[in-house]
């Protein structure tokens, strides 16, 4: 199992690659992490770099370099990881990727291919490559120990930590970092509930997938990693409808001037103040389309 260890270790790899991101006191008891100024607009490019490095020290990178499957901030991650390394990247991504993160992976150097409507079918579309390295985007130790860097930032700041559910890939970083240390609390829309689900059944499983955070919350199955760390740890899930999450971005935007992508904003829909504790929600993505903030 991954542990704080392994955090602190991703930590010394990229220290120097990634950027330590501002937190800030928004009001009197919340904190945002802001996330969403790393490197290629998400927290992903600390796992992906972590990843790539790894792999380095392993001997395990070959010359054709890597192959991922994204939503879109994976991706972008990956494709700026990997031009900052001189290697080559391929990505997959489905159909419906927002054309803002398709044409920033473009600029990044990526060779991008479009296929199916989800990420469940890029990632098949993906797998099938052969000689490069896949880097998964989520459930891949390498990649959790390097997204749980955010909580040596936050470690000992807050009392809870609100962070927004896909696969879990940060989910799984930020439990591996601070448990024991904070109240973990893992934010799902209701459209998008493939760890609520995995808490359900006892293990993850495949569920249908929509909504307005789909781009990046939107994994048809949440990671073994994160399902494994979440009940060890005792974390459970708080579902956030779209209309929340929709009005949680808005409300980023009209206090603050932040402008972030609706997965990350689930975290703040699901913000409520708790007396003088102090919470820090993790704002970790920014890849979107602002024209809608008007």
């Amino acid at each position: 199992m991954i542990g704080r260890t392994d955090v602190e270790e991703a930590a010394r790899r990229i220290e120097g690659r990634i950027r330590r991101t501002p937190l800030v006191e928004a009001a009197p008891g919340l904190w945002f992490k802001l996330e969403y100024l790393q490197h290629a607009g998400s927290f992903k490019t600390r796992g992906m770099m972590n990843r790539i490095l790894a792999a380095q020290e392993r001997g395990e990178l070959p010359a054709a370099g890597i192959v991922v499957a994204s939503g879109g901030n994976a991706g972008l991650a990956a494709a700026y990881a990997a031009r900052e390394l001189g290697i080559p990247v391929e990505v997959f991504v489905p159909v419906t990727a927002p054309p803002v993160k398709v044409a920033k992976l473009g600029k990044l150097g990526a060779r991008v291919v479009q296929v199916g409507n989800e990420y469940a079918e890029a990632y098949e579309a993906a797998r099938s490559v052969e000689n490069a390295l896949f880097c998964h985007a989520y459930d891949d130790p390498d990649m959790v120990a390097g997204n749980g860097t955010i909580g040596l930032e936050i470690s000992g700041e807050s009392d809870r930590v609100l962070v927004a559910v896909g696969g879990g890939g940060l989910l799984a970083g930020v439990i591996a970092a601070l448990k024991g240390r904070a109240e973990i609390v893992a934010v799902e829309p209701e459209n998008s509930r493939a760890f609520h689900e995995a808490l359900k059944n006892e293990g993850p499983t495949d569920v249908t997938v929509g909504g307005v955070a789909a781009d990046s919350l939107g994994a048809r199955r949440a990671g073994d990693i994160a399902f494994e760390l979440a009940t060890g740890a005792g974390i459970a899930t708080t579902l956030v409808t779209d209309e929340e999450i929709v009005e949680a971005r808005r409300r980023l935007w009209d206090e603050y001037r932040i402008v972030v992508e609706h997965g990350t904003a689930a975290a703040y829909a699901a913000y409520r103040p708790e007396g003088n504790r102090q919470t820090v929600v993790l704002l970790c993505g920014a890849n979107t389309n602002p024209a809608d903030l008007g």
